[in-house]
């Protein structure tokens, strides 16, 4: 508890809001990084008014604020706990539907192929191979394969300085571990995938966020901080980012790029959806190739249980420097994904499904649109989720719509969740992929706007 109180206190004193607001904020986003778990005990009113040296009233708001949002329970003589995930109610066709989760659409077209694929492979493989440790990084066949993968998005790549993760988080934690010491600072986004944030917890990293337009950072805040203190590196999610879909323009990359190479600034280009948009810009690696830590994966375009990602550094000796990081903390990936990913990338088939959740996630966004018709929200035909602002006519918080959508057997995820900056937009994201088909779809959108148009009815109890 006393270390996430040290970052509550920071938290606290950066935030803009009042403090009974910030307070649930905070248990929110603990929440999304799993500093917080379900059922974990909070400490008491007067104590952690002491702990933050913050007066009762206070923190009484706050605690009352979080009940409110669905985010704590009271229990008389025993105290004040996490709330976990609510018990949901079945969709109009018994099932619910999960948008609070990433994973791309699985185009049911390609189901038999994939699986045939999968079964010839194992079939003519050596299992006890498959058992052993494996080169580090992927062996030559596998480093040549995801250096076919990456030239979609840097054609200049070379396999030497081309590694196989198990996944872009492990790739991140490596990354992140190498470029920046317990203390020391990385710069991102205020808004960014909230295991970024989980990640620098975790190492005990900082993490300070720039200001933004609607193109993304400003590229003179991120200046400005370089002339006061030496970031580690700059986090970026250029391509349809997570959480509000944007891509950034070539201009905006070009001069975040400048700024980088100036003040020699390492940049990790997290991209796992940068294959999804056909005309997506120029990637960070081929702007500042000498700074640039470039992550892809198959998560996002095949499927997100194939935990493979592809990491391109700077130099050979870069390369090598991360792969020692990677063999600290993730030892090697499975044998088994790699072996799959390799294949399905050689024979087509990886480009194939790519193409079918394309075409899958395009059709999803036009049911969002038909939808939401009236209601603005951010989204890319190509991309399978999207950035629902909440209207101000709603009177409701992002947070308590994502607890009263999940009553309803729908996943979603508030603003809170992705924030860097202590001052989360009221929005929420929903994911349109999944297992769910096209049908389940609309019908989750369709209670999403539901509640949206009649928010009085979150009032009512639910049976």
């Amino acid at each position: 508890m006393n270390q996430m109180t040290h970052h509550w206190i920071r938290k606290l004193e950066d935030s803009r809001k009042p403090a009974y607001l910030t307070i649930p904020d905070l248990i929110e986003e603990d929440l999304a990084s799993g500093r917080l778990r379900p059922r974990d005990r909070l400490p008491g009113l007067r104590d952690l008014a002491d702990l933050l040296s913050l007066n009762y009233t206070t923190v009484a708001r706050a605690y009352a604020e979080a009940r409110k949002r669905g985010l704590l329970d009271a229990r008389a003589g025993s105290g004040t706990f996490v709330r976990g995930r609510t018990q949901t109610l079945p969709l109009a066709g018994g099932s619910s539907v999960e948008m609070s989760m990433n994973m791309p659409p699985e185009p049911a077209a390609l189901a038999a192929r994939l699986r045939a694929s999968a079964a010839s492979l194992m079939e003519r493989a050596d299992p006890f191979q498959l058992l052993r440790y494996q080169d580090f990084g992927g062996t030559a066949a596998d480093r040549a394969a995801g250096r076919e993968w990456l030239r979609t998005r840097i054609p200049d790549c070379d396999a030497d300085t081309v590694l196989v993760c198990p996944g872009i988080h492990g790739a991140l934690v490596a990354l992140v571990s190498q470029l920046a010491r317990p203390g020391e600072m990385i710069c991102l986004d205020s808004l960014a995938y909230p295991g970024i944030k989980a990640i620098a917890s975790q190492l005990g990293v900082r993490l300070q966020a720039l200001a933004r337009d609607d193109e993304g950072p400003l590229p003179h805040a991120f200046e400005a901080l370089c002339k006061t203190e030496q970031p580690g590196g700059f986090y970026c999610n250029p391509t349809l980012q997570n959480p509000s879909t944007l891509t950034l323009t070539r201009q905006r990359r070009e001069a975040l790029a400048d700024v980088a190479l100036r003040y020699n600034v390492p940049i990790i280009e997290d991209e796992p959806y940068g294959m999804l948009p056909l005309d997506a810009p120029a990637t960070l690696a081929e702007l500042a190739p000498e700074l640039t830590y470039h992550v892809t994966g198959l998560s996002k375009t095949l499927g997100a249980g194939l935990r493979v990602a592809y990491l391109k550094a700077p130099t050979p000796r870069q390369t090598q420097r991360v792969a020692g990081a990677l063999r600290a903390t993730t030892v090697m990936p499975s044998p088994f994904t790699v072996l799959l990913a390799t294949q399905w990338v050689n024979d087509g088939t990886a480009r194939d499904v790519l193409d079918a959740i394309r075409d899958e996630a395009s059709a999803r966004q036009t049911i969002a649109a038909q939808v939401f018709d009236g209601l603005p929200f951010d989204a890319h035909p190509s991309g399978f989720h999207l950035w629902l602002p909440v209207p101000a006519a709603c009177d409701w918080s992002a947070s308590e719509l994502a607890l009263q959508l999940r009553n309803q057997g729908i996943g979603a995820v508030a603003g809170a969740a992705f924030s860097t900056d202590g001052n989360p937009p009221n929005a929420l994201r929903l994911c349109l992929g999944g297992p769910q088909n096209r049908e389940d779809c609309r019908e989750a959108l369709r209670r999403v706007a539901d509640m949206l148009a009649d928010p009085h009815h979150l009032h009512m109890p639910m049976f």
